[in-house]
């Protein structure tokens, strides 16, 4: 941008010509000035001016003659924060489903969007609004400018000029200041000096002139002439008015118009979330019992109730089914689109019959705004002037009736200089009518208007030549156009095309033209022809979906119920690779959230890999968590994968590469490659990686370190078990645990070849960042005590966050545990659990480990010391300790230790302190008899005891023992949920009975 070195000569440009007088001066300074009083009175003028232009909702007239207050339909809509880079290869109707399943980003307010995240954050000059058609853009900017002008947000703003693209092109040609410029649009406004202010350009979709941002003439005095498109490309880029704020709004695929450096925030509309849907209809309808009513009925309908995402989406069905639903009528209750948008247009059409008698001009009516909603649509424009209307046979009479009377479908604005601007209230509606018009024609005229036919020819009696069209000759060229579409311009059309031959919508037809015959062919064919492409050749997944919603409005259904049979059945394996296209989108339009999606339950021995994986990866993206096999990471897919995470519309948080049970295949360099592209990307929304077993090595971890050192900040879980990192593969990890932008908080390297070297660097390079991470597994590691020591140096920085430790089968001894206690005691407020598990403690490390728990500072809640050569004097020391502070310890497990039944007895006294919170105790295989189970079960009757999970098993416990501790459970007192005393009996209250297997852990 060109701000720093034109602001001071803009600014100084501007004042100068305006103590000229040569042009009355558009902004206002509200210093301390004597002219003070006079501004105020200018902008309180102002604003009123705004307020009566912007109060009702979009100057539509809704309900049928009733305009609505903004302030009292308005329902707040979801917008978040966006990007310029999007590409557009689907329609926007499409977008809606992969918006409807993103998570986890903050919303913003729409009077907020001007105010940066935070109180360090750069001011916000301009700001980019995307979102699809009728997503609630102009609205959000409508209530923007609403809410200044009634003094309720955003004052700092001494004036707000709104000038959308759809009137901007009428001057186009004409070569103006900017001071002129505002003066056409505000000729009521009269100020002397410049201050803040706000330009909105609403539309830029509709803008019909060239923005060359590159070799466009520099501009910086606001009284010098030139084009409007030049005007409005230095201001956007600064050099005229620098201070003052820049809000465009866009549709997506226009949006990259605006040079990314030139854009200081991106934010996208998303339109309503489910309880905004709900509340707008609330609003919108005074009958509550009837608005409950349509929202259970496009409940019931996933794929309507995923459309009213679209504000303009939820007024059209409010508009139909408040009518449909509150008069009883006995027609049948919409159920696809094509039935709404018909449905929508009989209401319109009954307006105009009511109002003129004319019922033979409905033809004519739909015929003409068809043609010209068909011409527009393969131009991509979505406004028109009077010489387009011209030339579809509507006079300015005509665009009088159609704007006045159908408002909902057709629009009027009086731009500038009194030219007229029109459009149809959303782009649905638009395709809706250009996919009637081909089917009137065809209907009518047996014409193909999609192309010049090359229909059959057959003789008449006269010898003559004719044509004849079927209406399988008009859907093919409809789906092959649509499907050649890269953008998926033409999907929705498509699907209205189709849906305008079912028998049903030809009887609505009826109320709304009449035809000339009526539709006796089959769409049987039609169904057969767009099955066969589904099974056919390979296309883009998003080309797939929209051919099942065209069979959705078609009726036929067949192929999605034999995929829900499979899945109910729970025979997903078996399905074919031509079901697998079907199952992607029952799985898309589920209305249940996409969890986990694990490859194993959809693949056999006989799948096809790449196939597999492509076609499923829309899935994938959408879930929360994948589970795929290291053996289907090929090159097409990684590529695939990769795309489909990266994307905006993921939702995956959770990525688990995984080798199957009896195959030897590891993860080979496409898989680390794909992994890492992932990471490194920053739109990725994944947190956790797990690559269990997958034969990475130091080059791997090389590889993923200088992916996550690219981008550390999103990674918060990484598992590498058993692979051969190594200590060489740690020291590559370090590099990404140091950098402190790092907010790894667990790393999992279990049996990972990792010995004290490695726990040296680990060490290191946590001190330096100890902040973020919170578990730590180096289990069935050669750590040792020398290890431990290394570690102790990291758990004793009080920095360190550290809550669980892991240390399983690590070659401890007493002298490693004693380092490990020293730290603790003096950093002991963070371990929550510590795991040192088949480890040779011995009675000494555990008396190490007592001087720890007493601490009242410690907070340590679980602590597994299996096998460790715990006797009855380790098990005195634990209990001694426990008793001074007893309020934290929720889980001891000793199993297979030689505590004896002195040792239970010391737990036994341990329990009958009210005060211990142990709620789950281990003992398993710890040479207890029958004594150790009276001790136990006399302290658990006194039901003073927080206990719920006892497990104690082994050879010299007797029916005596059992028997005396499950009659404790069986007290109703007993807080006791699970015993468990081997295989002899049942954990649950109900089996106790000698011979029964045990059902517990």
């Amino acid at each position: 941008m060109d701000r720093d070195d034109a602001s001071p000569s803009a600014e100084k440009c501007f004042l100068q010509n305006a103590e000229d007088g040569t042009e009355k001066n558009i902004i206002a300074n509200t210093g301390h000035d004597p002219e003070s009083v006079a501004v105020n009175e200018i902008q309180t003028k102002f604003k009123l001016n705004l307020k009566k232009l912007f109060q009702w909702l979009n100057g539509v007239i809704i309900n049928f003659g009733n305009r609505l207050l903004l302030n009292d339909i308005y329902t707040e809509l979801y917008i978040t924060e966006g990007d310029c880079g999007d590409i557009i290869k689907e329609h926007e109707m499409r977008q809606i489903e992969a918006i409807y399943r993103r998570t986890g980003e903050t919303p913003i307010k729409y009077n907020d969007i001007f105010k940066p995240l935070s109180e360090e954050g750069k001011p916000i000059r301009t700001v980019l609004t995307k979102g699809v058609a009728g997503i609630g853009k102009t609205v959000s900017v409508q209530k923007f400018i609403l809410d200044w002008a009634e003094g309720k947000a955003n004052q700092d703003i001494h004036f707000i000029f709104p000038l959308p693209f759809r009137k901007l092109n009428l001057m186009k040609d004409q070569k103006l200041s900017l001071m002129e410029l505002l003066h056409v649009c505000f000729k009521e406004t009269e100020m002397s000096n410049l201050e803040k202010v706000l330009f909105i350009f609403d539309g830029l979709d509709e803008c019909r002139f060239l923005l060359n941002f590159q070799t466009t003439v520099r501009v910086c005095d606001v009284t010098k002439s030139a084009s409007v498109p030049v005007l409005l490309i230095n201001l956007i880029k600064g050099n005229l008015l620098p201070s003052a704020l820049i809000w465009i709004t866009s549709r997506p695929a226009a949006a990259k118009q605006i040079p990314s450096e030139c854009v200081h925030r991106v934010t996208e509309v998303r339109g309503f979330n489910d309880p905004q849907k709900e509340e707008y209809f609330r609003k919108r309808i005074s009958d509550q019992s009837l608005a409950n009513n349509i929202i259970t009925h496009l409940k019931s309908l996933r794929s309507l109730y995923i459309m009213c995402r679209i504000p303009v989406f939820c007024w059209i069905s409010a508009a139909v089914l408040e009518r449909m639903l509150g008069e009883a009528e006995s027609e049948e209750i919409p159920k696809t689109l094509t039935q709404m948008y018909t449905n929508f247009l009989i209401i319109q059409i009954n307006m105009i019959r009511e109002k003129y008698s004319k019922k033979q001009e409905s033809n004519e009516i739909f015929l003409k705004l068809g043609q010209l909603a068909f011409k527009q649509l393969k131009k991509g424009n979505l406004i028109f002037y009077e010489e387009e209307l011209r030339e579809c046979g509507i006079d300015e009479r005509e665009a009088a009736v159609y704007s006045g009377v159908c408002t909902q479908i057709f629009e009027e604005e009086f731009g500038l200089n009194q030219s007229k601007v029109y459009c149809f209230v959303h782009l649905s509606v638009q395709e809706y009518l250009a996919a009637l018009y081909v089917h009137l024609m065809f209907m009518m005229e047996n014409r193909n208007v999609l192309k010049k036919s090359k229909a059959s020819k057959k003789k008449n009696e006269g010898n003559r030549i004719e044509e004849i069209i079927t209406i399988l000759d008009v859907h093919r060229w409809a789906v092959d156009q649509a499907l050649g579409s890269e953008t998926g311009q033409l999907d929705l059309f498509l699907q209205f095309l189709l849906g305008l031959s079912v028998k049903s919508n030809q009887k609505l037809l009826k109320a709304l033209v009449t035809q000339t015959e009526s539709s006796s062919q089959s769409t049987e064919k039609t169904v057969h022809f767009i099955q066969d492409k589904i099974k056919g050749v390979l296309l883009p997944i998003e080309k797939y979906i929209n051919l099942f919603h065209c069979l959705n409005e078609l009726g036929d259904n067949s192929l999605v119920e034999e995929i829900q049979h499979y899945l109910k059945s729970g025979k997903q394996s078996e399905l074919s690779s031509s079901q697998w296209t079907a199952l992607v989108f029952v799985l898309m339009t589920s209305a249940q959230e996409l969890e986990v999606f694990d490859q194993q339950k959809y693949t056999s021995a006989d799948t096809i890999a790449d196939v597999f994986l492509l076609k499923l990866m829309p899935v994938i993206a959408a879930s929360r968590k994948a589970v795929v096999s290291c053996q289907y990471i090929g090159e097409k897919n990684c590529s695939a994968l990769v795309s489909a995470l990266n994307s905006k519309s993921s939702n995956l948080t959770e990525l688990h590469l995984t080798v199957e049970e009896m195959s030897f295949n590891e993860l080979r360099d496409n898989g680390i490659k794909t992994v890492s592209a992932i990471l490194e990307n920053p739109h990725s929304k994944v947190k956790n990686v797990r690559l269990c077993s997958c034969g990475v090595s130091v080059e791997g971890c090389a590889t993923l370190t200088s992916a996550l050192i690219s981008n550390p900040s999103h990674l918060r879980d990484l598992d590498l078990s058993m692979n051969k990192v190594g200590d060489s593969g740690v020291n590559c990890l370090c590099d990404l645990l140091e950098n402190p932008h790092c907010k790894l908080e667990t790393l999992r390297l279990y049996e990972c070849g990792v010995s004290d070297e490695g726990c040296a660097a680990l060490t290191s390079a946590l001190r330096s960042n100890p902040s973020h991470l919170r578990e730590l597994d180096l289990s069935n590691n050669k750590v040792g005590d020398s290890g431990v020591k290394y570690l102790s140096a990291l758990l004793e920085n009080p920095h360190c966050k550290l809550e669980t430790l892991k240390l399983y089968e690590c070659d401890i001894s007493g002298e490693g545990c004693a380092a490990l206690t020293s730290a603790l005691r003096s950093n002991p407020s963070h371990l929550r659990e510590l795991d040192l598990s088949h480890d040779n403690l011995g009675d000494t490390g555990v008396k190490y480990l007592s001087t720890v728990l007493e601490n009242p500072h410690c907070k340590l809640e679980t602590l597994w010391l299996y096998n460790c050569g715990v006797s009855d004097k380790g098990c005195a020391a634990l209990t001694s300790a426990l008793r001074s502070n007893p309020l934290h310890l929720n889980l001891l497990a000793l199993s297979n230790n030689n505590i004896g039944d002195s040792g239970v007895k010391c737990f036994s006294a341990l329990l009958e302190n009210p005060l211990c919170k142990l709620e789950t105790l281990r003992l398993e295989d710890c040479d207890v008899s029958d004594k150790g189970c009276a001790a136990l079960a006399s302290a658990l009757s006194l039901n003073l005891s927080n206990l719920k999970y006892l497990y104690l098993s082994g050879k010299k416990i007797g029916d005596s023992g059992k028997k005396l501790l499950f009659a404790v459970k069986d007290d109703e007192h007993c807080k006791l949920q699970t015993l468990c005393m081997g295989r002899e009996y049942l954990c649950d209250e109900d089996s106790r009975l000698l011979g029964s297997s045990c059902c517990c852990l």
